[in-house]
This record gives C-alpha cells, structure tokens and sequence, in this order.
C-alpha cells in the first residue's frame, strides 16, 4: 500500500479502540510536528511514552546538580534543556543567576577542552540518557583516561529501555503495540524487543522519523494487533542485533543498576553506573531516588506512563508554560506536555 491508501486505512478505521505508544521523545515530536493525530481514526490513540530522557530524570538529580553548581570550584556542564528543568525548590537556571557555575555545551567531549583550560576546576557533567548517548559517555572516559585528566566526573542518571517497557507492560493502563524507539534500537538491536512482544503478545514496530515512515508503523500496529512480533521499519538504520562495537565500549565501563524513574518508581537493572574501578569519575549518582515535585499539582508522573493527557493536568497551559514549567515534560522539546501545547493532539 503507498502512503495515500494508508493514511485513507487509519482515518477510516472504525475497529475496537487501540492505544499504541510511542518510547522515543523524537518520535513524539515527529508526530507532533507531523499532526498525525488529526489525521487517524479517533479509536486510534496515540500516547507518549517515558522516552525523553529529561523528563524521566527524577527531582534529587536535579537538586544534587543544582547543591554542585554552587560547591567552590565546581562547575556543572550540561546540555541546553536540562537547565530549566525544575527541582524541588529551584532549576539550574536559577542557580547560574545566584552565582553558581553551569555551562551548556552540545556534546558531552566538549568538557575535554574546559577541564584542560583550567586545572582548578571540577566540571561535572549531566551525563542523562538512554542506550543511545550512553556509547558517548564511555569514549568520554576512554578519553580522560588517555590524556590522563582528572577534573573531570560524571553524574549519571542513565536509563535502558527494555525494563521500563516491561514495567509499562504490567501496569494499569492498556497498551496495545509499541512504536519502538528508533535511536536506541540502532545501539541495542531491534531483537532486543522479541522476548517483550513474546511474553505479552504485543507488536512493537521499530520505526523512522519522518511522517510516513511513522504512518506505516501505526498501519503495521494495526495490523499485527495481538501479535508477539517484532517488525523492523528502520532497517537502514537498525539491524537485528545493533551496534554491538558501541556495547562492547558500554559494557567495558558502565554496569547495570537498580534506577528512579520519575513516575515509576525504582525500576530493577534500569539504569548504568560506571563500574567500581572507574568510580573516581563519578560525582554521587547512587541514591538520588527522590521525586517530589516543585509544584505537587504537576501530573508529569502520570503523563509520561500514559495514564493522562497533558490537558488533564490543572496546571496545563495555565499556570504551566513553556515559558514557565512546572514539570519535565514542559521544559524538554521531546516532553509530551510541550508537544501538546505547541500542537494540541486533538
């Protein structure tokens, strides 16, 4: 079928309500941006999952770099979008404006260059993210360790995917198939999936960017609905068993731990930490489990698991802002809260 005869399918759909959910914070803005809603049958829902990796980072992280900016000789380097993200009292952007130390950078080997321009300074970086940036924080480590550069930690919060979609599986709301996140499939494999789709009966398509790439692989959900199977769409990008040079260098520097996510609680062998004899880079990461909230009427815990829509949130629009955030999902450009105000998903 080409793309007219399958968007014509989905707005026309009039089957039983499916809800399928997308774990990449790019695919939720491709959607976004690509008004996919719109055009697909109302019994279609499409739901944001915990795939912005900003948004799940629970509030202790925040306020544990927010303690270190302002520490003497410390400074904390940090991509863009983490800046506002709020803590339980404060964001880093308001620590930078009482005095403290915050410097944003587009890649985390950027710090490489400001730790070797000033000796006296600690620079922590903010390592977030999932199985896709993870590679990136390693051949960082392989780097300080070559140039033999100690002024350099990491403060990790760094997620994988599998058992947060396990977690997702077991819990309360319904979920009918998966869009599975692109990224994070080209470093891990799209088979990284199969014993998921297996044990629960559920499609997941492993899906591109671009508009019709993503609706091919909500007409591929529809179709393969009730199946345990795993179709790759993506396959110029991901192949069955990933990037396994970029395992290889993860697992040489990084273990599996127990990690918080905001909204789901501990979540067992969620996260990586870097292993004990590489832990002189580490700032603190363990125990930074606390999730409360700056503003308690924030409802990012439910949204990003699905159990809302952003405009179920009281705060939503109203007090809550992409100019004002109260919560996660407003601040990054991958959070779901964003995406639906700046393109309400009707």
């Amino acid at each position: 079928m080409n793309t007219k005869d399958i968007v014509e399918f989905l707005r026309e759909y009039d089957g039983e309500p499916l809800s399928f959910m997308e774990v990449c914070g790019t695919h939720t803005a491709a959607i976004s941006e690509n008004a996919i809603p719109s055009v697909i049958s109302p019994k279609i829902r499409l739901i944001s999952g915990p795939g912005c990796p900003v948004c799940v980072t629970v509030t202790s992280y925040i306020d544990r770099l927010i303690e270190l900016s302002l520490e003497p000789k410390t400074c904390i380097v940090t991509f863009g979008d983490l800046v506002r993200v709020p803590g339980s009292t404060s964001s880093l952007q308001e620590a930078k404006s009482q005095g403290g130390q915050v410097k944003i950078v587009y890649s985390p080997l950027e710090i490489i260059e400001l730790a070797e321009s000033d000796k006296n300074t600690v620079f922590v970086f903010a390592a977030v993210g999932f199985e896709t940036t993870t590679p990136v924080y390693a051949v960082l480590i392989e780097e300080l360790i070559r140039k033999g550069i100690s002024n350099v930690k990491l403060l990790t919060a760094l997620k994988t995917m599998p058992q947060a979609i396990e977690t997702l599986c077991n819990g309360e709301n319904k979920i009918d198939g998966f869009i599975a996140p692109g990224h994070v499939s080209a470093i891990t494999g799209s088979d990284i999936f199969t014993p998921l789709a297996v044990k629960h009966n559920l499609p997941f398509v492993v899906s591109g960017f671009e508009g019709e790439e993503l609706i091919a692989s909500i007409y591929a959900l529809v179709k393969l609905k009730g199946q345990g199977k795993v179709l790759n769409l993506y396959e110029s990008v991901v192949t069955p068993k990933g990037n396994q040079e970029a395992q290889k260098l993860v697992t040489k520097y990084f273990e599996p731990c127990d990690a918080p996510w905001r909204g789901m609680g501990i979540i067992k062998k969620s996260g990586l930490i870097l292993k004990e004899e590489y832990s002189r880079f580490d700032a603190g990461s363990k125990m930074l489990n606390d999730d409360k909230a700056k503003n308690s009427g924030c409802k990012c815990t439910e949204i990003i698991t699905g159990l809302k829509n952003p405009n179920e949130c009281p705060l939503f629009s109203k007090v809550c802002t992409p100019e004002n955030p109260q919560g996660a999902c407003m601040v990054s450009n991958e959070g779901a809260c964003f995406h639906y105000y700046i393109n309400n998903r009707g």
